[in-house]
């Protein structure tokens, strides 16, 4: 949602009409300009993970939102808007937090099946196709990759381990499904 700041000289506050003018534009205004575009032809990423996502259910989930990390990935044939989150809670001798990434691209669920697949397995988050993806060469990430209108977005968590020897895999999306379940809702397109 785009917001709107209404300024006057000298410290007065605004006229009503403009103020009220600008409260309706906030609430009525869907529209964003993404941040970034690239030149391939594909739609424009029309979900951006650090604008979009409530910042009340990820500080719910125990990720400090207010301390969110964005970061745009134009690639020339297809663009990528990120935001870290991170989860600092440390278990002593279990975990020091999680990370979790959230990307929305303009590359379609079915790319990224061609390209992960031998590690993806195919799911529904709510009503949405997704993808879980698991693989044992990245040692406690677990990823959710969710269709959208104008490709994908991706979910990954890294579970930062706080004692030696890996981390059981039944761990690494231990909670990860209820978030996404949780925040799916907010990806409108």
């Amino acid at each position: 949602m785009a917001a709107i700041a209404v300024t006057t000289g000298c410290g007065s506050p605004p006229p009503p009409d403009e103020l009220a003018r600008a409260e309706t534009v906030v609430e009525t205004s869907e529209v964003r300009t993404p941040r970034v575009v690239d030149d391939s032809g594909r739609p424009p990423v029309t979900f951006d993970p650090c604008l979009d996502l409530p910042d009340d259910v990820m500080t719910e989930a125990g990720y400090n939102a207010a301390h969110k990390e964005f970061s745009d990935m134009p690639m020339g044939s297809y663009t990528f808007l990120g935001c870290t989150y991170r989860d600092p809670t440390v278990v002593p001798g279990v975990r020091r937090g999680y990370s979790l990434l959230v990307l929305a691209g303009n590359v379609t669920l079915e790319e990224e099946l061609q390209k992960n697949g031998h590690v993806a397995t195919e799911t529904m988050i709510n009503d949405r196709p997704a993808l879980l993806e698991i693989d044992p060469a990245t040692g406690g990430t677990c990823r959710f990759v969710l269709r959208t209108a104008f490709g994908m977005v991706i979910f990954s968590r890294i579970y930062h381990k706080d004692h030696p020897g890996p981390v059981p895999q039944r761990e690494w999306c231990e909670g990860l499904e209820a978030l996404v379940t949780a925040l799916e809702p907010s990806i409108t397109s």
